[in-house]
């Protein structure tokens, strides 16, 4: 028999899809229409309104009492707020400088929460058809193939993503900074897809072992921490503590002992939050 939740799930990933094609025939398109938001590289593109519009007139329409956190309604003033009613969270394009510059790693990043906590998480990046998915309590998969985080347990051995982020606050330049390379002389590698959901993707995969940032949002981390945790991974504050999502902090990891050993060598940044 169809849970609820499955039927959200289906009716979510038909609707992420369908907004994928979008994307893809935009991708190389030139002539971008681009505006700036807080500085010259945090941009917005049409398709990134486009596509959250299509998601919240879809999945509205199929679920009126529902509600709806995104990146553009946010950054057009609406409130964010998480309550115990679903809702679907989304960042219609993450990873808009990747596409404006046709690189092809940004992707579509849709959660549902229920209770304040996630139920479904969906990234897509329709560029290179890289589809990762979790249900609450069913597991993570990568284009339909169930996936489970590498288990790393040794700083020394793992691959750390990381990004540079789109302040150019003097402060947050100079602890990016100031991590890169106090970590670059510890781990194995560092790497960085300019996608936090690929990034968290990517952590889920097994192909790298953990990823903190200092000023995500809600909508940058909310499906791909329900992808990491099914994957057997575990999120959290980058001191240690409980993930605040709102806190524009976030750690996400093979195992705990090797989320504790990073958090152990960062030094740490707190960002304005979000009103």
């Amino acid at each position: 028999m169809t849970s609820a939740i499955d039927s959200y799930y289906e009716k979510a990933l038909s609707v992420v899809k369908e907004a994928g094609k979008v994307i893809k025939n935009e991708q190389y398109n030139k002539t971008k229409a681009v505006d700036r938001k807080s500085c010259d590289i945090d941009l917005v593109t049409e398709t990134d309104k486009a596509i959250e519009d299509l998601l919240i007139k879809t999945l509205s329409k199929e679920y009126p009492d529902h509600k709806f956190i995104g990146e553009e309604s946010v950054a057009d003033g609406k409130k964010v707020e998480l309550t115990e009613a679903p809702t679907w969270i989304i960042d219609p394009i993450d990873g808009t400088l990747n596409f404006v510059h046709e690189f092809p790693h940004s992707c579509i990043s849709l959660a549902l929460f229920i209770n304040k906590e996630p139920s479904i998480g969906i990234i897509y990046n329709p560029s290179l058809e890289q589809l990762f998915t979790a249900q609450k309590g069913k597991g993570a998969f990568y284009n339909g193939n169930k996936i489970e985080v590498s288990k790393q347990c040794d700083l020394k051995k793992a691959l750390i993503m990381y990004e540079l982020g789109t302040s150019r606050d003097h402060s947050k330049i100079d602890n990016v900074k100031k991590n890169f390379e106090t970590l670059i002389g510890i781990v194995h590698g560092m790497r960085s897809t300019g996608s936090a959901a690929l990034n968290m993707a990517m952590v889920a995969l097994g192909g790298a072992d953990a990823y903190f940032e200092f000023g995500t949002h809600i909508w940058d981390i909310a499906a791909g921490e329900l992808i990491v945790t099914e994957a057997g991974g575990v999120i959290m504050d980058p001191s240690g503590g409980t993930i605040d999502r709102f806190s524009r902090r976030m750690l996400v990891a093979s195992s705990k002992s090797l989320g504790d050993q990073l958090s152990a060598n960062l030094t740490q940044f707190y960002p304005e939050p979000v009103d």
